[in-house]
């Protein structure tokens, strides 16, 4: 097991978003890394302790990488506001990340870089090694679990991304341009990198319901199980979701006098295709309009050898 400390502005609802993702075993909010020995929750909240409101997560890293960890734990905050979060304002409400292993420097280190290229603004998450932590009082451990309508700074549509983490992004890269067209086929090419459709019901997956995954092109990075395809009659690839939600990037597109939602993937920045609230209604009303250029297809026998073993869980 591994530890790490983590603040992200008010405690209650950091914590359950923490809690919330696979491979977390325990959390706990205190407060970390302040002047006083022994503070109360009241101490910290006048903002001049140096404490900031903090979650310990206990976490296999078998389950959930330090850097897969961090990436979820950037999506729920504003990497860049100093002293505050949400409606909330004050010392005790910055971000930071604090360890107690020093190998986890690098690992943070590198998560830095890949965050501040999404920022013109320098990132304002402190990286310190933790030298104090004191447990808050027991009312506000697990404290959204217990107030159901408490007061919470992040959204539900990122808890129920965070629930559904299964992708670790840090795992697939984006070849070089050069690299990349002289992998792909001219359609393949076309397809992701300029937007282009590839004619109905001549494609390579439209009829094809094999068990196995579907993966970007570009990156390998997995999209779509075979479990979630349907057939939908429109002459492409059609799933009722992604394996994780957050794979898929949305983007309005006003494209030939349409109004669509285009789909693209979240490390490659490809073109996938479109998505359309059509689909079956016991499987939530979505229809996943891929071009099968986008995608990779790995059978089911083939995911292990391949480095998707632990996504075989979602393959019938």
């Amino acid at each position: 097991m591994a530890e790490i400390y983590l603040a992200g502005g008010c405690f209650w609802g950091m914590e359950k978003y923490l809690a919330s993702i696979y491979g977390v075993l325990e959390t706990a909010v205190g407060y970390a890394n302040g002047n006083t020995e022994n503070p109360t929750y009241e101490e910290v909240c006048c903002g001049d302790t140096g404490h900031a409101e903090t979650v310990r997560v206990v976490y296999d890293p078998e389950k959930v990488a330090l850097d897969f960890l961090l990436t979820l734990y950037y999506d729920a905050i504003d990497p860049v506001a100093v002293n505050h979060q949400g409606g909330d304002f004050g010392p005790q409400y910055r971000t930071g990340i604090y360890y107690t292993d020093p190998k986890d420097k690098a690992v943070i280190d590198a998560s830095f870089g890949v965050l501040q290229a999404r920022y013109p603004e320098p990132i304002a998450v402190e990286v310190k090694p933790l030298y104090q932590f004191k447990r808050a009082e027991a009312y506000h451990q697990q404290y959204l679990n217990k107030h159901k309508g408490g007061y919470c700074h992040i959204s539900q549509e990122k808890f129920a991304k965070a629930a559904k983490a299964l992708v670790n992004p840090m795992d697939y890269s984006l070849p070089e341009k050069e690299r990349l067209k002289a992998q792909l086929t001219p359609s393949q090419y076309e397809v992701t990198q300029h937007n282009a459709t590839e004619p109905p019901f001549q494609n390579e997956f439209f009829h094809s319901f094999r068990p196995g995954i579907y993966v970007d092109i570009t990156t390998g990075e997995p999209l779509f199980s075979s479990d979630d395809k349907f057939e939908s009659g429109c002459g492409w690839p059609s799933f009722a979701k992604p394996i994780d939600p957050n794979v898929l990037r949305e983007k309005a597109d006003a494209s030939f006098g349409m109004r669509r939602t285009e789909v693209r993937s979240r490390v490659g920045d490809a073109h996938l295709g479109h998505v359309f609230n059509d689909g079956p209604r016991k499987t939530g009303g979505l229809r996943y309009c891929i071009n099968s250029a986008s995608l990779k297809f790995i059978p089911k026998e083939e995911m292990e050898q391949e480095g998707y073993g632990h996504l075989l869980f979602l393959v019938k």
